[in-house]
C-alpha cells in the first residue's frame, strides 16, 4: 500500500523540523542510489556489494517523501548518491523537485562527480538547478585515476564545461589526502580561478571499510592549506550556502575558499542537516548508526511524520568521529550508502 501525500506549499511553517538540541533543520541531503560509476579509495572499497531494487525507494516514493518534508520546513535539498547521475528517472525526480522552488523550497542542487555531468547538464538546469557540486581531488590524470580506479580526469573537466556552458555554477569539492593530493592545492586553486568556479577542501571521514587505512592519508586542513597561506593570505568572509563550510577570501583571487572540517574543527553545533537514504532510511547524523525507517512506513500506511518526528528526537548533538592507525570506521556504512 502507497501513502498519497499531497504537498501543501502553506504548510511549511505549521510544523517545523526542530530537534531535541533546539536546532531548527532545514536541509535535506537526498541519496537517490548507493551505487557510482567510480572507486574511490577513501569513499568504496574496490569491489562493492550494492542494494538490490527491491530494497531502494521508487522515484515515485522519493519525491513523495522529498515533498512532504518541504510542507515540513525543508528549504534546500540536495541529490547525492553514490552518484545521482547514474539513476534511472533522475530527471524525472529533479524535475518534479524543482517546481517546488518558489513554493516552499528555496534551493535544489546536486554533488556529482561530473563522469555524466555532459549528458545530463541541460536537463538539471531545465529543473531549476543553478549550482552544482563536483568533487575532484586533483588535476594530475595519473593522480586522478589511482584515486578514483577507473576514472578519467578529461571526462570530469568535460563535463564542468558542459555545466557552466548550461548555465550552472560549478563549485569544485577537494578532499584533503596525505601523500596523493597535498601538493595539488595551488594548481587547483589555479584551476578554478580560471574557470569560474569556488572551491571547498574536505577532511576524508571514517565511513565504511575500504581496502586502504584512512590514517595513512588523513590531513588536518589547516596543515593542507599551509602552502596557501604561505603564498597568499586568506581572510573569512559571511557568506552561508546552508552546509557546514566556513568561507574565506583568497588574496589574488576570486574564488571563494570553503574548509569543511569534521574531525580537526567540529562543526556540529551549527547542523541544520537530515539525510534520506535510498532505501527511505534518515539518519540524523552522518556519523551515528541510529535511523528511522520511511521506508516500511510509507508503504505499509504507517505515520510517516510521526517517525520524522522520532528522528528528529534522536538526532545527536555531535558525531564522534576520529581517525587512528588501524582503527574501525565511525560506522560500517560507505559514504556512498548514506549520501555526502
Amino acid at each position: 500500500m502507497r501513502v498519497a501525500v499531497t504537498f501543501s506549499p502553506d504548510a511549511a511553517s505549521a510544523a517545523p523540523l526542530i530537534d531535541g538540541h533546539g536546532r531548527r533543520i532545514s536541509y535535506l541531503r537526498l541519496s537517490v542510489t548507493d551505487r557510482c560509476d567510480l572507486r574511490c579509495r577513501y569513499c568504496m572499497a574496490e569491489d562493492m556489494t550494492f542494494l538490490p531494487k527491491s530494497a531502494v525507494l521508487s522515484i515515485e516514493e522519493m519525491g513523495e517523501l522529498a515533498e512532504r518534508f518541504v510542507a515540513r520546513g525543508i528549504r534546500r535539498i540536495r541529490l547525492t548518491g553514490g552518484e545521482p547521475l547514474v539513476r534511472r528517472g533522475i530527471d524525472t525526480l529533479a524535475m518534479r523537485l524543482g517546481a517546488m522552488i518558489g513554493h516552499g523550497l528555496d534551493e535544489l542542487t546536486l554533488t556529482t562527480n561530473a563522469m555524466r555531468l555532459a549528458e545530463h547538464a541541460p536537463m538539471l538546469a531545465a529543473a531549476g538547478i543553478r549550482r552544482i557540486n563536483v568533487s575532484l581531488d586533483t588535476l594530475d590524470a595519473a593522480v586522478f585515476r589511482h584515486i578514483t580506479r577507473v576514472g578519467d580526469l578529461d571526462i570530469a573537466l568535460r563535463g564542468i564545461g558542459a555545466a557552466q556552458d548550461a548555465g550552472l555554477a560549478v563549485k569544485i569539492n577537494m578532499v584533503a589526502l596525505a601523500g596523493l593530493n597535498e601538493d595539488q592545492l595551488l594548481p587547483m586553486l589555479d584551476y578554478c580561478t580560471a574557470a569560474g568556479c569556488d572551491l571547498t577542501l574536505i577532511e576524508t571521514m571514517p565511513l565504511g571499510e575500504v581496502t586502504e587505512d584512512r590514517s595513512d592519508h588523513y590531513i588536518p586542513l589547516h596543515h593542507f592549506i599551509a602552502p596557501l597561506r604561505a603564498a597568499r593570505a586568506i581572510c573569512p568572509v559571511d557568506q552561508r550556502t546552508g552546509g557546514p563550510a566556513r568561507y574565506f577570501a583568497v588574496e589574488g583571487s576570486p574564488v571563494t575558499l570553503g574548509l569543511i572540517t569534521p574531525l580537526s574543527d567540529n562543526f556540529c553545533a551549527t547542523c541544520n542537516r537530515i539525510r534520506l537514504t535510498v532505501e527511505g532510511r534518515v539518519y540524523m547524523c552522518l556519523g551515528q548508526d541510529d535511523h528511522v525507517d520511511l521506508r516500511a512506513g510509507l508503504r505499509e500506511g504507517g505515520d510517516v511524520d510521526g517517525l520524522i518526528d522520532a528522528a528528529l528526537a534522536g538526532k545527536p548533538r555531535a558525531h564522534d568521529f576520529h581517525i587512528e592507525r588501524e582503527s574501525k570506521p565511525a560506522v560500517a556504512r560507505h559514504m556512498s550508502a548514506t549520501g555526502g
